[in-house]
C-alpha cells in the first residue's frame, strides 16, 4: 500500500461541498479532478507553468479507494514519476488526510507533439528535469 514517504511532492486542497455525494463524501470521478490538479502542480514544480508544459494525453487511468473525504476536510494530493518510457510517462498518485491515505492511483500519460497530437519521444530537458526531482529514481523504458 502506498505511504506518504514515497512521494516528496504535495499539494494541499480543501473538500468543496459541490465535491460531495448524497451520501455526504466526495463523488468517486473528483478524485481524478484532484489528480489533475496534483499533476498540473507537480508539472509547475518542475518549471512548466501552464502552456509551456510537455503536451500529454492521459492513455490510462485508475484509482483505489481506501476511505472517503468529506466536506471541509483538508487533503493533499502527492504525485510522483514511477516511469519515464520513451513516449510515454506514468505518475503514482494519492490523496491523504493527514496520515491516513484516502485513495491512490496511477496515470499513464502519451507524450505527443505540439500542434500534430503525434506521439513523441518525451523531451531531454522534462526527463533531466523528473530525474532531478525525484527522491526514488523512476523505472526508465529507453
Amino acid at each position: 500500500m502506498t505511504a506518504r514517504s514515497d512521494f516528496s511532492f504535495f499539494h494541499p486542497l480543501r473538500v468543496r461541498w459541490g465535491e460531495c455525494d448524497a451520501q455526504g463524501i466526495v463523488f468517486n470521478v473528483n478524485y481524478f479532478l484532484y489528480f489533475d490538479v496534483g499533476i498540473t502542480e507537480y508539472f509547475r514544480a518542475l518549471g512548466y507553468p501552464g502552456a509551456s508544459s510537455p503536451e500529454f494525453f492521459t492513455v490510462h487511468a485508475e484509482a483505489d479507494f481506501r476511505a472517503p473525504a468529506v466536506f471541509d476536510d483538508e487533503i493533499e494530493v502527492a504525485a510522483r514519476c514511477a516511469r519515464l518510457g520513451v513516449k510515454s510517462m506514468t505518475m503514482k498518485l494519492a490523496i491523504f488526510r493527514g496520515e491516513e491515505l484516502l485513495t491512490e492511483g496511477t496515470l499513464v500519460y502519451a507524450h505527443a507533439e505540439r500542434g500534430t497530437k503525434r506521439a513523441a519521444p518525451l523531451p531531454a530537458d522534462f526527463v533531466e528535469r523528473v530525474l532531478a526531482f525525484e527522491k526514488t529514481t523512476p523505472e526508465r523504458k529507453t
